[in-house]
């Protein structure tokens, strides 16, 4: 099929990775150039220079070449991995500015960001973090410290009736066929019959799409209806999964459901499993036909 301008404009097939250079995102480098290689992208990795950073090259006496070369120990450290391209960058700013502009202007298709967890991604990324996710052009796959390993065999896709699940449905199709993965469906707990049965019809389309896919998934409902976020992390680390997939809601505020506080508890477990953060961006059929392989 071919591709609709808008959507051969809005991406390059590029993974894009910004780096403070500690061992978190050194890690996240690694995991994206890893996934890069599956999903065939190219990978942009990004320093930003804010005001922490030029204070620290005044106070060492050091100039712009630093972080230069730095950036270049990435390209040499992977310069025999695969046929993918490496494509460094440094820009200055607030970095909560800057990341999100820089993956719309690469035209990044995916981004990797590294943390210690809350504490360490508000201290990197300043009181913004979780908002530098939610405004993001593009999914963000949080990861901590555990490495990539043999990619996403095990992802866990929760459900409940809140969100609608159309991008994450065809992240977990791509996905799949990248890893043959298997998709473990988590389903909320609803005692109210409306809701439930609103909830089953949810699921259900869900899993004719992986059906007629061939994409294996099994299901498990929550035990309780409230603190889903626990059980599901729970149920990710007893499954030894790989990755969770969410998809998250900005500037929305939905009565008994608060995505602020279920995004963050999501994406920084202690676990540290690797969480794929998707937003709700209406791209339409040739978004999907750009993601099928």
């Amino acid at each position: 099929m071919k591709k609709n301008e808008n959507q051969e404009s809005r991406y390059n097939n590029v993974v894009l990775v910004p780096t403070d250079f500690s061992e978190v995102c050194n890690n996240a480098v690694n995991h994206g150039i890893e996934l890069a290689q599956y999903l065939n992208y190219n990978i942009c990795i990004l320093h930003v220079i804010n005001k922490e950073s030029t204070a620290f090259m005044k106070k060492e006496n050091l100039g712009i070449e630093y972080f230069e070369n730095k950036l270049n120990e990435y390209k040499e450290k992977y310069k025999d991995v695969g046929t993918i391209t490496i494509d460094t960058r440094i820009e200055e700013g607030s970095i909560f500015e800057v990341i999100n502009k820089v993956a719309t202007d690469v035209k990044a298709n995916l981004m990797l960001m590294g943390t210690h967890g809350k504490k360490g991604l508000q201290h990197l990324f300043g009181s913004y973090a979780l908002k530098v996710v939610l405004d993001s052009p593009c999914p963000v796959v949080v990861v901590q410290k555990r490495s990539f390993g043999e990619g996403y065999h095990n992802i866990v896709f929760p459900v409940n009736n809140v969100l609608e699940p159309r991008q994450k449905v065809q992240w977990a199709l791509l996905m799949s066929k990248l890893f043959n993965s298997k998709i473990h469906l988590f389903q909320s707990l609803e005692s109210d019959p409306v809701m439930n049965s609103r909830l089953q019809i949810i699921t259900s389309q869900i899993t004719r799409i992986f059906e007629e896919n061939k994409v294996p998934y099994e299901i498990t409902t929550a035990d309780k209806s409230t603190d889903f976020a626990d059980q599901l992390i729970s149920y990710a680390v007893v499954n030894k999964s790989d990755l969770i997939m969410i998809m998250t809601m900005p500037n929305e505020d939905v009565p008994g459901f608060s995505f602020s506080s279920w995004d963050e508890r999501l994406m920084f477990n202690d676990a540290q499993v690797p969480v794929m953060c998707i937003n709700p961006i209406e791209l339409g059929n040739y978004y999907y036909e750009w993601m099928r392989i």
